[in-house]
């Protein structure tokens, strides 16, 4: 197993994010031995069952004793206290690395608790869908998408390369980002949608006026705008605490376009409705733009 990238892998939550790692990297022979950990003794069963991990444990420091590479996939506010619990059974020379959505809040609740025999590098693969578990995982989930790694100034060169290569063998493009530019454009594109998201299904499913939940209509436009309220509702209270300030921000830049919105509605300012309605367009059209220019 020498000519591996990775001869020993754990993954700590082997749920859509992590199960898909270790299963593109097994596709890609990039990998020795897998190795499964979390709380849930069915879903880890489901994991070895399903060929996602090799072998699996609820113990966290068996299951990172010898490894190599440690991918911290659980929700954002456990990957601190996790990685304090898992150090000192670390072996020297491991990497520690995780898929966290913030960046800021975990490095600073990891790197002071780091030895100086293991190297952390903070990351983010940008893909996922509204499922969780292992029964979610599937080995093409990163193909054609962005993985964000946010080095600090403590960060090992070399760790920070095999973690770009484990990407990239993932099918990643991989970016390197400064932190707090990292946490407020994911603010925008992606802490702020499932915001808009959950508010949405809250609003419309509380709606009273008639004696039946008027959800039962919704059709495709709702439920394609609102799919990501199905997500992982522990993953985005911890994500909406730990990038609070940049999702803050993103919240009431777009409080005032919809006051702006609500006013032009209110208004009956038919030429407003229309200039608004089509800048969102060409804005919008721009993304599928760029999304074709960058598969040519």
């Amino acid at each position: 197993m020498s000519d591996v990238l990775i001869p020993r892998l754990a993954i700590l939550g082997v749920g859509l994010i992590g199960g898909s790692l270790a299963l593109s990297l097994k596709q890609a022979h990039a990998v020795g031995e897998t190795i499964g950990i979390g709380r849930s003794l069915s879903n880890l069963e489901k994991a070895l069952e399903l060929g996602v991990v090799d072998r699996v444990t609820q113990d966290p420091a068996e299951g990172v004793r010898e490894a190599d590479v440690v991918f911290l996939a659980t929700p954002v506010q456990a990957l601190g206290p996790m990685a304090c619990q898992i150090m000192p059974h670390l072996k020297p020379g491991a990497i520690l690395t995780d898929g966290g959505s913030v960046k800021a809040e975990v490095i600073r609740a990891i790197e002071p608790h780091l030895r100086a025999d293991v190297h952390f590098v903070p990351g983010h693969p940008i893909a996922g869908t509204e499922k969780s578990g292992a029964e979610a995982a599937f080995a093409t989930l990163y193909r054609k998408r962005r993985c964000i790694l946010t080095p600090s100034a403590h960060t090992d060169v070399h760790a920070l390369e095999l973690v770009r290569s484990m990407w990239e063998t993932a099918g990643c493009e991989v970016v390197i980002m400064d932190v707090e530019k990292h946490d407020r454009v994911l603010a925008a594109i992606s802490h702020l949608p499932h915001m808009v998201a959950y508010a949405l299904v809250n609003g419309v499913g509380s709606y009273d006026r008639y004696d039946e939940n008027i959800l039962a209509y919704s059709a495709g436009g709702f439920r394609d705008f609102t799919r990501i309220a199905s997500s992982d509702p522990t993953m985005w209270r911890d994500i909406a605490l730990t990038n609070r300030d940049a999702l803050l921000e993103m919240m009431e830049g777009f409080e005032r376009y919809f006051a702006e919105l609500k006013e032009n509605v209110s208004s009956g300012d038919a030429d407003a409705l229309y200039r608004f309605f089509r800048r969102s367009k060409e804005l919008r059209d721009g993304i599928l733009t760029l999304s074709t220019e960058e598969n040519t």
